[in-house]
């Protein structure tokens, strides 16, 4: 019997993969839930196990072809009463990847998808989202060139197809060929060249995703520095008794989410995002937390946070987090979130500048703690006490934040941390 390997559905808004290596070549036998290949999305990576044990008949897809959910990837025969020399027969060679047509197969029989781009009268920018960044990336379209391109999707929106015309028209036209533009630097075209490695899916994901912020959102950075004695007493104290009874470690991450999230009820335009001339008021707290995994880091979301205590957020956080090193979480999870922190103190950092993880407006960044001398003033008297300090540094979209919200935010993050009441936590 003949069984259909599809592309899998990876979350409820995933519509595409892009498969990106396979474990199994055509003739060759695989078990049952053995790997069979892997699969990327604008998320996540994921290896695909096989669905049954047999031989792998054809392979319908190349590395790197991007395939609509549901549709045939490759043809496995299960009977075990067929030859092995009777199957090669069967077999048919894999589809060869026809050279400069990988875009053409991206814009094909895809689902459409809005791009938002403003009319250049209004505003000199383009926004775009993540999926089609990959297209105009490829291409080398510039944002200016992405502006006079006429949208035929609601409110003049740019669609797939509008950029499929678009670059069918140069291709065909007397102009000079879309080419990306990408001039080396004098220093890099006058050095010996080294080993050449091609980026990984991951890797080219989270660059995309890091430029399109940053030509996105106009960013903004404020710090100040927090006193977190009082929760490392705290956690010190309870760390045996949570362990026991929870089976994981007690971190200070909870805390920071949880001071994070009061602030963020009483300023809700910081739980907020952009879309063109509108702000969205998001209804929930979810608090993106930043996991570094091989290769790369990865942003999965915790949701509804306003509506969990400090037990509650340290157990999602847990799950969350060993699911995403893992590589067990799912797309749908790595989306979502209203509001991002990224703790680069474990990685022995002071103190950094995080990039908005879109459509967010604004990312908290947190350093490492560390004990030092401070200045207090008490009973209108100065001493000197060893107090455990922590940097934080606030990275808000100038376009909706101001100075003034951007401070205040951090202030009153730094004064729930100050201030918390430890007691009857758990």
């Amino acid at each position: 019997m003949v069984v259909n390997v599809v592309m899998p559905k990876m979350g409820e808004s995933i519509t595409e993969g892009t498969v990106l290596e396979w474990y199994k070549k055509v003739g060759e036998s695989i078990e049952k839930d053995e790997t069979l290949l892997e699969i990327g999305t604008d998320k996540v990576d994921s290896e695909i196990p096989s669905p049954e044990s047999g031989i792998i008949l054809e392979i319908l897809a190349a590395p790197n072809d991007i395939i609509d959910v549901g549709n045939v990837i490759a043809r496995i025969e299960t009977d075990s009463n067929i030859r092995k020399d009777d199957k090669e027969k069967k077999v048919e060679k894999p589809i060869e990847k026809p050279r400069g047509t990988s875009n053409e197969k991206k814009l094909k029989n895809q689902k459409l998808e809005s791009v938002v781009v403003r009319n250049k009268k209004e505003l000199n920018s383009a926004i775009i989202t993540p999926a089609v960044m990959k297209v105009v990336s490829q291409q080398g379209i510039s944002l200016s060139e992405l502006e006079m391109i006429n949208g035929t999707g609601a409110n003049g929106r740019v669609t797939k197809k509008d950029l499929k015309t678009y670059i069918a028209s140069n291709a065909n036209s007397n102009l000079k060929p879309i080419k990306k533009r990408s001039i080396k630097p004098e220093s890099l075209q006058n050095i010996q060249s080294g080993e050449k490695v091609q980026l990984d899916h991951m890797r080219r994901m989270i660059s995309e995703h890091m430029r399109y912020s940053l030509d996105t959102s106009a960013h903004v950075y404020i710090m100040n520095e927090v006193d977190m004695t009082n929760i490392i007493n705290y956690v010190k104290e309870k760390e045996e008794s949570f362990f026991s009874e929870e089976n994981f470690k007690l971190t200070y991450t909870p805390f920071i989410i949880i001071a994070t999230v009061n602030a963020l009820k009483e300023m809700p335009e910081m739980n907020s995002s952009l879309d063109e001339d509108s702000i969205i008021y998001h209804n929930n707290i979810n608090i993106g937390i930043a996991v570094s995994v091989d290769g790369g880091l990865i942003v999965p979301s915790i949701f509804s946070c306003d509506e969990k205590n400090l037990l509650g957020i340290c157990r999602d956080l847990n799950e969350i987090v060993n699911r995403t090193r893992k590589k067990s979480v799912s797309p749908d999870e790595l989306k979502g979130s209203t509001f991002t922190i990224s703790n680069f103190g474990v990685f022995d950092a002071t103190i950094g500048t995080p990039i908005i993880n879109q459509p967010n407006v604004g990312v908290l960044g947190t350093g490492k703690i560390k004990k030092q001398p401070i200045v207090i003033e008490r009973d209108n008297s100065d001493i000197i006490a060893i107090r455990s300090m922590m940097m934080l540094s606030l990275g808000f979209d100038h376009r909706l934040i101001d100075g003034a919200g951007g401070a205040t935010f951090i202030a009153k993050i730094k004064e729930n941390l100050e201030n918390m009441n430890l007691k009857d936590l758990f």
